[in-house]
């Protein structure tokens, strides 16, 4: 395996660029699965039946929180991989710490909101609308959670093993993944809440 020491370790070898290169492609994936529960979500948005619209049940504080949040954590996870290059390990595993806790913290607000709809009367089998809702919603999480075992293996590979050209490569395509559920967050957060709040 021929390491070029010119690029940054996540590119070094040709395994790591078809990685990424792969990788890229799996996300066009995700971004069509994604634009299939928007479409859906779209297309059912008014079918409110006899159940609350999203003008009744959205709140906007704990939306914010979770946008907050979860903007703050691109912003964490895109410190680390910085530290990573300059090959700080320390401070790459102690924003990467930071970034899961903010995950954590992102879904643990996601669920409050959940069971304060399921409260209000507005489940999944309430109406069209609120089962494309929780369908969106339910997906993203489901990504957010399986981004913090993802990035929970992460960590442990770096402590234990440091930097190379290996972890490095699982720690950039892991900073990709936890980017991109930040930019659908930023299409739920500007279509599904504040549009449904209007």
């Amino acid at each position: 395996m021929k390491i070029d020491h010119t690029l940054p370790l996540e590119y070094s070898t040709e395994e790591n660029n078809l990685k990424i290169l792969g990788f890229w492609i799996f996300l066009g994936a995700e971004i069509a699965l994604f634009s299939t529960l928007f479409a859906v979500y779209f297309t059912l948005e008014h079918r409110i039946g006899s159940g609350p619209s999203g003008q009744e049940i959205f709140q906007l504080f704990p939306v914010m929180i979770e946008t907050i949040v979860l903007l703050t954590s691109s912003f964490t996870i895109g410190l680390g991989i910085h530290a990573m290059r300059l090959g700080n390990k320390k401070a790459m595993l102690t924003f990467f710490i930071i970034t899961l806790l903010l995950g954590l913290g992102f879904l643990s607000v996601e669920i409050f909101e959940f069971v304060m709809y399921v409260h209000e009367g507005a489940t999944i089998q309430t109406s069209g609308f609120l089962s494309s809702l929780f369908t969106l919603l339910g997906t993203h999480g489901a990504h957010v959670t399986f981004g913090l075992f993802w990035g929970l293996a992460i960590l442990i590979q770096v402590a234990k093993d440091g930097f190379n050209s290996k972890t490095s490569n699982k720690a950039f395509i892991f900073s990709l993944y936890w980017h991109f559920l930040d930019v659908v967050w930023i299409f739920i957060f500007s279509f599904v809440y504040l549009k449904g709040m209007m």
